[in-house]
């Protein structure tokens, strides 16, 4: 609350004063109910003012009654939306007070003080309300405002300080508050503050996770487990209040775009917003407009990706670039950042906010020359690399759509259908006129840019991915096409002469035209030309066979040994089987033992690059992998140079992900010792030393001395992806994540249950998933404050996460005392039925794993399990089956049933039989009646209303005094009481 000596005049307490006070508080309540009437009172309450001053010595009685009136804001320990309205309501009339003075008055003058001093109070809803309405009034304050430097230079400081208040929402109302300040030249410490407070909230979220976090890495996966939600939704407001107040400036703009990538989508949104409407186009470089694209049009938050487009959409294409899309593609690089180009058409497209325009074709880049028909020759217009992009994805575009409306017509019928079928039409027949004429016409374009050398490469490629929509269906035209991808085929690799004469070859060394992207392009155009079963097979290992005769023959230099073997990667990249392979021009056998093998034994490095590649995508196809291909991996991995070695590398992590680790070893004569044999640890071997191949060793023994050998080419600056420590990492990343297809694994998977020994069990459950299952069980339990809103959110985002996690059979320790935590659980998170079937689902996967069901685990065990995971105290564990089965079985017979079931023979054990109903435990073994399903049903019933009765009878028991009383109504669910007035 404010200090009485932050009211000004408060000692003057008069009659005229109080009454001044109550008229004020009057209207301050009659506008917390609706913002509709503050228009009304703002006169109202200036005509108090007005009047108050008018009589003699009345000029200074009125804010002291105002600062009196309000005070009871100050106190309110929560917000809510009418005291907010009451909040908006005085800072807007003490705005508004500021043109009603002409600069005269003082009041506004006074009450900032007020405001000033009250923001310094201990009591934290008396800060955050003057923090709130001083915001409000520096927002609404008119530029022509007159108040003393001295009263703003108190304000800035004060605020200045509450940035660093340990109350988020306070700090957010500061930011708001310096907001209007931090683009002065003369204060520029406002913001460097807002930078480093930007800093080191989002610094704070780091802390708030790992703090209120349990964090478990098993195999590759991470497991993050949050708390504290409220604290984490309000800091994220004191980082978007931050981003909405920063003025544009270099020292600005990387802050905001780094918060693109914030935590928050609210966060993110604001960000956005912020570069929009402050930052123009042309002050970003391309990475930054690219980056900020490729983030926000991808963002998971569907309104992120809105306020991306709005950006995109709204600002960049409209008042940038007068709507022109090819405008805007040329401020992104496409040539660079192709994705980023293909999205944003992409998404102006599905948006509508542009389309081919009238007399637009790509017929438009052939021109005609001479005076008669006979005399005509083509002149062709070459394309930039946005205009062949663009009309790429446009031509792609209107082909799906047709499709689209295709289908729906189909699926229709009557009118509709018509309808359909009619827009269908219209979409093709805009195509076939964007679309060059004939066949003939789009092989002279794709030439034309072909022959314009390099710098037209990528517009070549637009190009041929736009032969894709093409129809070849005519023999005529597909001779013609055929002619031409034979020449692209034939089409020697591009090279460069260095000083001393040498030939370098262009791009990566590996693919048809040095480039992937090409080889892929080339690829899809054969494919749809060579449409037939087995044709594309049979012209593409025709071209192979063609170009490794001078290879077969040792006539062939480096620059043709990899075009043929670039050639040869795109066939084998391409097929599905080597049975298409069978009866064709080189056959798979004749490719390896001729080509691919002398390849890989070649001098030239990019010689036995690409060799080994092939020799890779060949194993992949085979069913069993070769020996001599294996044995050839193996030792250009051991003996090659670094590069040769690394793609050795890549191949032989691809071949052990597809036949597994024994399959490699079994096809060099390493045989298991035995079927049930689990390969538990490495044997790492010294490489270095080996100038053979040691067949003795296991690929995966061999991998993992890589490790081990310092000699490596490695630099921690620039890409490190064809380096042998980064493939390694990354392939035995991607062994672990996959090593449950491996058969050998799978065996182990499909273990019985009852077949589970001692000896089988394990116990490293604590870095794997079963210990986090627990610590999270554990974590729920012990959670103080279970009754709270957000304690229950916290409990059930924990609990979803408990369900997802596996448990597997030889954890058979940790998988009893989840058992007895499941319980727990599911009493905590009754509320959520959803959960409540997840958790009964665990419940019953947990039991078919366990090998002993009926047996419990002792608690001294159970100890020694929280023990080792580092959780302080014990926890009794319950194994009894309180979960109701689900969904719950309708009985469908009579009530009779259940009355008969009630006439059985009486016994001494009944009271324990009534115990064991409830909790649906086997009763001490008696003699009785065989149980229906009906009558389960029944007792579940029962035992059911039982327990609600047996708690109710329970209540006035332990309500043996006030105190008691008065706990007990602050512990009971609103829920409990319901479910007990229903019973």
């Amino acid at each position: 609350m404010a200090p009485a000596a932050a009211v000004p005049g408060a000692g003057a307490g008069t009659d005229e004063s109080k009454r001044l006070a109550r008229e004020v508080a009057r209207v301050l309540d009659e506008c917390r109910a609706s913002l509709a009437v503050h228009p009304r009172k703002l006169r109202e309450l200036a005509a108090l003012r007005a009047s108050s001053s008018s009589g003699g010595g009345g000029k200074g009685r009125f804010l002291p009654a105002f600062c009196i009136a309000i005070t009871p804001l100050f106190d309110l320990a929560r917000r809510s939306a009418s005291s907010d309205r009451a909040a908006r309501f005085v800072a807007a009339f003490a705005s508004a007070s500021a043109s009603a003075d002409g600069g005269g008055g003082g009041f506004l003058e006074g009450f900032l003080r007020f405001l000033v001093v009250a923001s310094g109070a201990t009591h934290r809803p008396a800060r955050l309300r003057a923090c709130q309405i001083m915001s409000e009034i520096i927002m609404r304050l008119p530029d022509d405002a007159e108040v003393g430097d001295e009263v703003w230079d108190e304000v800035i400081d004060c605020m200045k300080v509450r940035v660093q208040d340990k109350i988020p929402a306070i700090r957010a109302f500061a930011v708001r508050a310096l907001a209007r300040f931090a683009s002065d030249s003369e204060d520029g410490g406002i913001l460097d503050l807002f930078l480093e407070t930007l800093d080191t909230e989002q610094n704070a979220v780091c802390e708030i996770i790992l703090d209120s976090s349990q964090l478990l890495v098993f195999g590759y996966i991470a497991v993050v487990v949050l708390s504290d939600y409220d604290l984490l939704s309000c800091v994220k407001e004191v980082r978007k209040t931050i981003i909405l107040s920063l003025p544009p400036s270099n020292s600005t703009l990387e802050s905001v775009i780094e918060s693109t990538l914030d935590v928050n989508e609210s966060v993110r949104r604001a960000a956005y917003s912020v570069l929009s409407t402050k930052f123009p186009l042309q002050s970003l470089s391309i990475k930054q407009r690219t980056t900020l694209l490729h983030r926000g049009l991808s963002d998971r938050s569907a309104s992120v990706n809105n306020e991306c487009l709005k950006m995109l959409k709204d600002e960049w294409l409209v008042k940038h670039c007068d709507r022109d899309v090819i405008t805007l593609l040329r401020f992104l690089d496409v040539e660079t950042y192709e994705s980023v180009g293909e999205s944003v058409m992409a998404a102006l497209l599905k948006d509508g906010s542009f389309r081919v325009q009238d007399g637009q074709s790509i017929r438009q880049y052939f021109t005609t020359n001479g005076e008669n028909e006979a005399e005509q020759a083509s002149n062709i217009q070459l394309m930039d690399a946005e205009v062949a992009l663009y009309w790429r994805i446009m031509c792609k575009h209107l082909q799906a759509e047709a499709q689209v409306k295709g289908s729906e017509a189909a699926a229709t019928t009557g009118a509709e259908a018509a309808v359909y079928a009619s827009e269908a039409s219209d979409k093709n027949d805009l195509l076939d006129n964007v679309l060059p004429s004939t066949i003939t016409d789009y092989v002279d374009l794709v030439k034309a840019h072909l022959s314009a050398g390099p710098n037209y490469h990528f517009a070549s490629r637009q190009l041929l991915l736009l032969g894709e929509m093409l129809d070849f269906s005519d023999t005529m035209n597909r001779k013609t096409a055929s002619s031409f991808l034979h020449e692209l085929l034939m089409r020697p690799l591009e090279h460069e002469v260095d000083d001393d004469g040498n030939q370098i070859a262009i791009g990566d060394g590996v693919s048809l035209g040095g480039d992937r992207e090409w080889a892929k392009a080339v690829a899809g155009l054969s494919k749809k030309v060579h449409s037939s079963i087995g044709e594309f097979e049979m012209v593409i290992s025709a071209v192979v066979e063609e170009l490794a005769r001078p290879c077969r023959e040792r006539t062939a230099d480096f620059m043709q040994w990899m075009h043929c073997l670039s050639v040869t990667g795109l066939l084998l990249e391409n097929t599905s089987t080597l049975r298409n392979l069978q009866g064709k021009a080189i056959e798979p056998s004749e490719l390896l033992h001729s080509l691919l093998l002398p390849a890989a034994k070649q001098n030239h490095v990019d010689v036995q690059r690409a060799a080994l590649r092939c020799l890779c995508l060949l194993g992949l196809l085979e069913n069993r992998p070769n020996i001599e291909l294996v044995k050839q991996l193996r030792l250009s991995f051991i003996n090659g140079p670094d590069l040769v070695s690394a793609m050795a590398c890549k191949a032989l992590i691809d071949l052990v992900t597809w036949h597994g680790p024994q399959g490699i070893d079994q096809a060099i004569g390493i045989e298991l010792p035995d079927a049930s044999y689990e390969k538990s640890q490495f044997t790492p071997v010294d490489i270095s030393d080996l100038k053979d191949d040691d067949l003795s060793i296991g690929v995966l023994d061999l991998l993992f001395s890589g490790f081990h050998k310092d000699d490596w080419e490695f630099s921690l600056e620039g890409d490190n992806h064809d380096n042998v420590p980064t493939i390694l990492g990354e392939g035995f990343a991607k062994i672990l994540l996959l090593s449950d297809n491996f058969a050998k694994s799978a065996d182990q998977a499909s273990k019985n249950p009852a077949s589970v020994s001692n000896s089988d069990v394990s116990n490293n459950f604590d870095i794997s998933e079963e210990g986090l299952a627990i610590r999270i069980a554990v974590e729920v339990a012990n959670c103080p404050d279970k009754k709270t809103l957000a304690g229950k959110a916290y409990a059930l985002a924990m609990c979803k996460v408990a369900v997802l996690l596996r448990f597997r059979q030889s954890e058979q320790k940790a998988i009893k005392c989840m058992r007895g935590l499941v319980n727990s659980l599911a009493a905590l998170v009754a509320s959520d039925k959803n959960l409540v079937k997840e958790l009964a689902q665990m419940a019953a996967r947990l039991k078919s794993l366990d090998a002993y069901p009926e047996e419990e685990l002792p608690q001294d065990e159970a100890d020694a399990i929280f023990n080792k995971l580092g959780l302080d105290g014990a926890f009794k564990l319950d194994t009894n089956q309180v979960i109701p089965p689900t969904p719950a079985p309708r009985s469908v017979r009579p009530a009779v049933a259940s009355r008969r079931r009630a006439r059985r023979a009486p016994s001494s054990s009944d009271e324990s039989d009534a115990d064991a109903e409830e909790v649906n435990l086997p009763a001490p073994s008696v003699s009785r009646v065989p149980v229906t399903p009906s009558m389960i049903v029944a007792r579940s019933q029962r035992a059911s209303k039982t327990a609600a009765l047996s708690k109710m009878s329970a209540k006035p028991a332990v309500a043996s005094s006030d105190s008691e009383l008065e706990d007990h109504s602050d512990v009971t669910s609103d829920e409990e009481s319901s479910g007990a007035e229903h019973s």
